[in-house]
C-alpha cells in the first residue's frame, strides 16, 4: 500500500532545486532542438532543459508527446 501524500510528487516538483534556471518560454523555445536531438541520440543531455523539465509537469508533458511523436512510424 502506498503511504505517500497524493501531493507529494507535486510538493516535491515545487521544492526542486531550479538551477540553472530556464523559464517555460525559454523552454518552449529550446524544446522542438532538444526533442529531436534526444530523439537522435539518447544520452544527448542540457542541463537547462533537464533541471526545467523535472520541475515544470506542463513542460514535461510537451516534450514527452513530441519524442513520442518522433517515435512514430511514418
Amino acid at each position: 500500500m502506498n503511504d505517500a501524500h497524493p501531493y507529494a510528487a507535486a510538493v516535491e516538483g515545487l521544492l526542486r532545486d531550479t538551477a540553472p534556471y530556464l523559464s517555460c518560454d525559454e523552454c518552449f523555445d529550446r524544446i522542438d532542438q532538444y526533442v529531436e536531438a534526444r530523439a537522435a541520440d539518447p544520452d544527448h543531455h542540457d542541463l537547462r532543459m533537464e533541471v526545467h523539465l523535472a520541475g515544470c509537469g506542463a513542460c514535461a508533458e510537451e516534450a514527452a508527446t513530441l519524442l513520442e511523436l518522433l517515435a512514430e512510424p511514418s
